[in-house]
């Protein structure tokens, strides 16, 4: 293909092309695992050893210099929430800087691939896209008014699973589920990691959840209102998301109905990029319900479906999946899993999170992602100030008692 001919001339050699493959390539600096004492220690051994060796020194302000700068250059946390750094151009955005202004040949079958890709798969995209809502709409408000008898709550999801696959057919989906027998039941929480707002699009295509979230105006709080008319989604008012009792109450309420459908529930509560887990909130693991993981792992080759929401708004953004060749995913079904014996809700989801890691193939980061958009808690700047300074505490000790020791003059 032109494509690999052109970026194989711009690379090297075939290991660069492996160290930009791998997700977890942090090659720019080389660390070394160590305490702060150990490290701070080593910066000293050059100063005369002061009759207090728990004092200040300003060598020690290299170290923090050091780590800053380091952390800067390979920073994991604001990395994920930018477009995968793709190895092969596939001519659509430029990942790599590599790939500007290739060749006039490949120019050409990039021009090629516009005209394609809006003048006759967007508008097909569209056409299905607003096919599949507007069917969503009426079919669920119909449905709305059966009584609640079994019948209605096979026609929801009958509703729901056709009209998100006609939303799928819009974005050129293509899905390859894997172990469907893990597929999660009635009375319980799937959780998934997070990409884009189409993961439910994706997830839906195999089956039907109750949704939970924030409720919207516009658009989607038309959307909103008419599913919640056929099948009992959880919407929240703004106001009551700051409530975690009343949440967790409403949850709990949910999982406790056997024939209600299985919630689904995003953890890390924002769009990554795809290439890693972050942290995921305890709130879904703290009711006490059987937990089904779900891991997606979408293919950048044929479109980026990560939703950078400080860049694109939702239309731009769904414009971008329309215009793209397709979106192509793995998603694979985890067995249940349960909260252990003397496991807090933190670590459950810690537990869970790294399977999904695991089956996925992305890296397992602990940082939350809501540093997407809020800065650092000032309690991570003071727990390093508390380390330093119970270093200098402990070493003022030290040197005190050892001074005690020392025989009068």
């Amino acid at each position: 293909m032109d494509d690999k001919w052109a970026t194989l001339r711009i690379q090297t050699v075939n290991t660069e092309q492996q160290i930009l493959k791998s997700p977890s390539f942090n090659g720019l600096i080389q660390r070394e695992e160590g305490s702060m004492e150990k490290e701070l220690g080593e910066l000293r051994r050059s100063r005369p050893k002061s009759p207090l060796g728990g004092d200040f020194s300003l060598s020690d302000c290299f170290y923090f210099y050091r780590r800053g700068v380091e952390d800067i250059v390979e920073d994991e946390v604001t990395q994920r929430f930018s477009s995968e750094e793709l190895v092969w151009w596939n001519l659509l955005t430029r990942t790599n800087y590599d790939f500007h202004y290739i060749s006039l040949k490949l120019t050409m079958v990039w021009v090629l691939g516009v005209f394609v890709r809006y003048c006759i798969l967007a508008p097909l995209r569209i056409m299905l896209a607003s096919i599949g809502l507007t069917w969503l709409v009426i079919g669920t408000t119909i449905v709305g008014f059966l009584p609640e008898w079994r019948l209605k709550s096979w026609l929801s999801e009958w509703v729901h699973v056709m009209c998100y696959r006609i939303c799928a057919r819009g974005l050129s989906a293509t899905i390859h589920y894997h172990n469907k027998e893990n597929r999660p039941r009635k009375g319980g929480i799937c959780v998934a990691n997070h990409t884009s707002p189409i993961d439910v699009v994706i997830l839906c295509n195999d089956g039907c959840y109750a949704m939970v979230g924030q409720s919207h105006g516009g658009l989607m709080g038309v959307l909103q209102r008419a599913m919640a008319k056929a099948c009992p989604h959880i919407w929240f008012e703004r106001a009551d998301m700051k409530d975690r009792h009343l949440v967790a109450k409403r949850l709990r309420d949910h999982v406790n109905d056997k024939t209600k459908l299985p919630i689904l529930i995003f953890p890390e509560g924002t769009c990554i990029n795809n290439t890693s887990v972050m942290m995921f909130k305890k709130g879904s693991f703290e009711i006490g319900a059987t937990i089904y993981p779900v891991a997606i792992k979408y293919d950048p080759q044929f479109g980026d479906a990560f939703w950078n929401s400080a860049k694109y708004n939702m239309v731009s953004y769904l414009l971008r999946m329309m215009t793209s060749w397709a979106i192509v995913c793995d998603v694979w079904y985890l067995p249940a899993m349960h909260q252990q014996e003397g496991e807090d809700a933190v670590q459950f989801a810690n537990r869970v999170k790294s399977a999904i890691a695991h089956q996925g193939g992305l890296l397992d980061l602990c940082w939350d992602g809501g540093l997407k958009r809020a800065k650092v808690k000032d309690t991570f700047k003071e727990q390093q100030q508390k380390m330093y300074s119970n270093m200098l505490v402990r070493g003022e000790e030290e040197s005190s008692h050892n001074s005690d020791k020392l025989p009068p003059p």
